[in-house]
């Protein structure tokens, strides 16, 4: 990583711009739930997103008409998005965002088992290693053996798996479409998923609830259009240990919103997870530097 260059740090401000709004999605969307269901939350969230991705389509002049290449695989990445989304909001529900997050960062671990069989990519003893580390890292984070332990919580593990197969599944796909238009399909396809779910718990939502409602959708498609524009500078590999930063506005935002300090046991298992995670990461991106290319600034924050 070339720190020197002035392309690349703007590249990484982005990024850190943009790991710097996703909490405020997260702390929208915990509020939201306190007075409606998460079905109607994560509808609200994928609604509003598609809503102010709107301007940016029509200011880049990007046609909507445009059918995505691949569309089964588009859905199923969509589907997995919006899986992921749901169930970390299910999470986030009843326990604190930090603790959340951290087992949502299980997904470097999921892409990295799983891309073998998937992608062909070469897998090797040092990130089975790095794997089982990571995994350790999530048993000490969710103390099962303790009177803390919520099972609640085992829904943001369920979210890393969905996270980990829709990031397999971006990989897999070659993407001509403009990035901010393949945003927009995904936020479409999860409204198509869960109008039909969401008419059984639906509530009228008040003027509170709409506007929390917009700020978390603008603060997804904000944070979104940021991401590719970090993109526009810098490459995959420069990028992706930024990711982590998103857990530094977390739990800042969750201690000024709902008192939330974490404990000794938490912190120690998001050490353990984040360096495990990132040395996954470098691990298979140094093995498979040839395979890095552009499809890599879809990649999407819940």
């Amino acid at each position: 990583m070339n720190l020197s260059n002035k392309t690349v740090l703007k590249g990484i401000g982005l990024m850190l711009l943009a790991m710097s709004t996703v909490p405020f999605l997260d702390i929208f969307a915990k509020l939201l739930s306190e007075d409606y269901s998460v079905m109607q939350v994560t509808w609200t969230r994928f609604f509003f997103h598609a809503f102010w991705l709107l301007p940016i389509i029509f200011w880049q002049k990007v046609s909507i008409k445009t059918l995505p290449e691949n569309p089964g695989l588009q859905f199923l990445r969509g589907v997995m998005l919006t899986m992921a989304t749901l169930f970390f909001f299910a999470a986030i529900k009843d326990n604190p965002i930090p603790n959340a997050l951290t087992l949502l960062f299980i997904s470097p671990f999921i892409v990295a088992i799983l891309s073998p069989f998937i992608l062909g990519e070469r897998f090797d003893f040092y990130i089975g290693i790095g794997v089982v580390i990571g995994f350790m890292g999530v048993i000490v984070v969710l103390q099962p053996n303790s009177d803390e332990f919520q099972p609640s919580l085992l829904f943001a593990i369920v979210a890393g798996v969905c996270y980990g197969l829709y990031i397999i599944l971006t990989k897999k796909l070659s993407f001509r479409a403009p990035p901010v238009l393949t945003l927009f399909y995904s936020a479409m396809v999860g409204l198509l998923i869960l109008t039909p779910l969401v008419i059984p718990s639906w509530k009228a939502p008040d003027l509170s609830g709409v506007l929390l409602g917009a700020a978390m959708g603008f603060s997804a498609a904000a944070s979104h259009f940021m991401i590719i524009k970090a993109f526009e500078f810098a490459s995959a590999s420069e990028l992706s240990p930024f990711n982590y930063f998103e857990i530094v506005g977390a739990i800042l935002l969750s201690y000024l919103v709902f008192g939330f300090i974490p404990n000794f046991q938490a912190i120690l298992g998001l050490v353990i997870i984040i360096g495990s995670g990132l040395y996954v990461s470098w691990r298979v991106m140094k093995k498979n530097q040839d395979q890095d290319n552009h499809q890599d600034n879809i990649i999407e924050p819940l």
